[in-house]
């Protein structure tokens, strides 16, 4: 058991390794921050409740406006640049945060560090695509997943610390600390090798791709919209399985700390295993069909705990989380698959960015549609929830045909014939030149600055 806990805890690759400590330090640090960021703003900057939730709605429409331009830098020049000016501009407002001290300069500072972090979240998607061999990207990726998991986990302990002495010395120190953690990410970035599209001259840079862009591929727009429907799987674990226990089961309170644990848990040690045998996209249809039914299986465990009591309550309450976690676990693998495998390996900046515009359309509307249809339908509405990922799942697989139809109309044969082929090992190639810099995935973003990755 122990030589198996070890195998698992070694990354497939060095660079995979090197890729997930940055995962780690990127997570350490914006957890911290998310972790006391309530606390932080209505104590130390002096905001009301709704002056937070505002900022989090101008943040959100900022990063969306901001998700194409910042992708098309990410390709003008090169993603681990891009990157690292992410990373550096993230650190920097960080440690402006604590000089913060009214409603307008919150929102100033939310929106701007929502535009960088979109930044860096289409350099750090461009990056690990085109610095990955093909044969390991969704391996690494997952390996990369857990590590984040990790940090996130370790951030929320130090933020919680913090919290616990009721201090606004050490409350004023939090942004300091995430700074100080992005500034070594950055370093970490610093020192990895380059991509192929960092190795492009000035003058590279200054020839348009031909062909058109992604908003121009109906396959790529409608994929990466029905692969926002399916991370419609956060609003039901983080908000409607929530809000469900408290106000329709009599499972205790603190069932929800356990809830939490155990997705946590689960998404540091399971995203290995769930992406094993995610290389393509027909392999990756079938992760989305295994998540799907996970989604499905979850609604239904749920609805039937209206009309149970006692540990029976509590039991399916806990397999209703645990699934729909198995539902995140196979949508992630099969995400960075589709990544891999259905944007033109020339724009990979702006098919992130685009990927991002329509992928918030396939989840925006869910918080307030999913929350009225359980709370208000009940059992009906547990059913019309599941059966909008039913019709998601129909429907991605002629998207993603339609997609790789597109490329192969538009996009060179062996330009695709190279982007599939294994990469040779990166590590070997830092010598030729100097070291390049390279978030979030997550698909989920905050005021407090970065993509979820």
């Amino acid at each position: 058991m122990f030589a198996a806990l070890l195998r698992h805890a070694r990354p497939p690759s060095p660079l995979a390794g090197r890729l997930s400590l940055q995962s780690l330090l990127f997570a350490l640090g914006e957890g911290t921050f998310m972790t006391g960021s309530a606390v932080f703003f209505t104590q130390i900057v002096g905001l009301s409740a709704a002056q937070v939730g505002l900022g989090l709605t101008v943040a959100g429409i900022a990063a969306f406006l901001a998700a194409l331009p910042m992708g098309k830098l990410v390709d003008r020049f090169g993603p681990k640049k891009m990157w690292a000016v992410s990373a550096l501009g993230q650190a920097a407002m960080f440690g402006v945060w604590p000089f913060i001290t009214d409603f307008q300069g919150y929102l100033l500072m939310a929106a701007g560090m929502e535009v960088i972090g979109a930044l860096g979240g289409a350099a750090h998607g461009a990056y690990t695509i085109d610095v990955l061999p093909a044969d390991e990207r969704v391996r690494s990726r997952a390996y990369m997943y857990s590590a984040l998991n990790v940090g996130f986990t370790v951030g929320s302990l130090v933020g919680g610390v913090a919290l616990a002495f009721q201090s606004d010395d050490l409350l004023q120190a939090i942004p300091w600390f995430t700074a100080a953690v992005f500034l070594v990410n950055a370093a970490a970035i610093s020192r990895l090798p380059k991509a192929s599209h960092d190795e492009r001259t000035p003058e590279d840079r200054k020839v348009k791709v031909p062909g058109p862009g992604p908003l121009r591929n109906p396959g790529w727009m409608l994929t990466t919209f029905f692969s926002g429907v399916f991370w419609t799987n956060q609003v039901l674990l983080n908000i409607v399985i929530p809000l469900w226990l408290v106000e329709e089961t009599d499972a205790p309170h603190v069932l929800l700390a356990f809830l939490f644990g155990t997705n946590t848990v689960m998404c540091i040690f399971l995203p290995m295993a769930a992406a094993r045998g995610v290389e393509d996209v027909p392999s990756a249809l079938k992760a989305v069909r295994i998540s799907s039914t996970f989604f499905v299986v979850s609604c239904l465990i749920t609805l039937a705990t209206h009309d149970t009591v006692g540990w029976k309550t509590i039991a399916l309450v806990w397999l209703g989380h645990v699934t729909v976690t198995g539902a995140e676990l196979y949508l992630s693998a099969a995400s960075w698959a589709f990544e891999a495998e259905l944007m033109d390996p020339r724009q990979r900046g702006a098919y992130q960015g685009a990927a991002e515009l329509s992928s918030t359309l396939g989840r925006v509307w869910a918080p307030a549609v999913y929350t009225f249809l359980a709370m208000n339908w009940g059992a009906a509405g547990w059913l019309v929830i599941a059966g909008i990922i039913v019709l998601a799942t129909i429907g991605i697989h002629p998207s993603t045909r339609l997609a790789r139809r597109f490329l192969e109309q538009h996009v060179p044969a062996d330009v695709l014939a190279d982007a599939r082929a294994s990469a040779p090992d990166p590590e070997e190639g830092i010598a030729a030149g100097p070291p390049s810099l390279i978030d979030t995935e997550a698909p989920a973003t905050g005021p407090t600055g970065g993509s979820l990755r």
